[in-house]
């Protein structure tokens, strides 16, 4: 079997279909940093350690799928999409499942305890950046009816619109990232100071999953405007 046809025979048809069907695995990995910090906030260990073997086995699968589509997808493939903007949303959707990953091991492996304090406010902002990744992921859905469309009309106008919302969930979670490290610097007297750093850094990760998510964003608007 070719290398063209190998990718149809996995993704179908769409020369997209590939990008869209790892973003789906990455979008249901990114959901469990949710219920993982849940547990973990509540100091049920039992509970997190499930969670975050979940979030391994959706990276590793979401980690296939990424080198299936790099080692099939043939360099002189005529295809409606600039293969170095595929590859780089590719890239950042990568990263999102990476971090995650990151996020969970982290927290696991130090037992890590925020102060009561910071938890729904770090809930609050976990999830704002699970929406933002939610809003790549619906932008990149919309990529079969852009190629089918020829990446001009109503289509492309809808899309614009999609990626303006994402780039407002971005910027809610930098507000919210503010907010959660504010309170943190709060409480960094009473707490260990090497805690305190992985804190932060477990905080920076958490926005880092809005940031990559935008940053898919502005991939789709570069492939709207070549």
């Amino acid at each position: 079997m070719s290398p063209k046809s190998f990718v149809f025979s996995m993704f179908g048809s769409s020369p997209v279909s590939p990008l869209q069907q790892h973003m789906a695995k990455v979008q249901v990995c990114v959901q469990e940093v949710i219920p993982f910090l849940e547990a973990a906030l509540a100091q049920d260990w039992t509970r997190a350690r499930e969670v975050q073997k979940r979030i391994a086995v959706l990276e590793g699968e979401a980690d296939a799928l990424k080198k299936e589509l790099r080692l099939h997808l043939p360099r002189g493939w005529m295809m409606p999409v600039s293969r170095r903007d595929l590859l780089e949303a590719l890239r950042m959707q990568d990263k999102i499942a990476n971090k995650t990953k990151d996020i969970a091991g982290l927290i696991i492996g130090r037992r890590m305890v925020f102060p009561t304090e910071i938890a729904t406010k770090l809930l609050e902002f976990a999830r704002r950046c699970v929406d933002a990744t939610a809003q790549a992921q619906l932008a990149i859905n919309e990529l079969d009816e852009l190629v089918e469309t020829g990446f001009r009309g109503h289509e492309v106008e809808l899309v614009e619109r999609m990626i303006s919302e994402l780039d407002a969930i971005e910027s809610d979670t930098d507000t919210l990232q503010v907010e959660v490290r504010d309170l943190l610097f709060s409480k960094e007297k009473e707490l260990y100071a090497v805690d305190v750093m992985f804190m932060y850094n477990v905080i920076d990760w958490i926005g880092d999953l809005g940031d990559l998510a935008q940053r898919v964003g502005s991939r789709l608007l570069m492939m709207l405007a070549r």
